[in-house]
């Protein structure tokens, strides 16, 4: 089963982007970070999403 949620160093691995660059996802309103108890995930769809714009760009 593929993973629904990434943590931020995840995310940055998953997608092979930097951490900075992650942040600045968030920030800029690309990615929403969902957070979970004390944890701050990431939505695989979210970057599915970001991509096929990017794609379509």
């Amino acid at each position: 089963m593929e993973k629904l949620a990434y943590s931020i160093k995840e995310a940055a691995q998953a997608s092979s982007l930097s951490r900075t660059k992650i942040y600045e996802l968030i920030r800029q309103g690309e990615v929403t970070p969902v957070k979970v108890g004390g944890r701050t995930l990431l939505l695989r769809a979210d970057f599915e999403a970001l991509f096929a714009r990017s794609r379509a760009a």
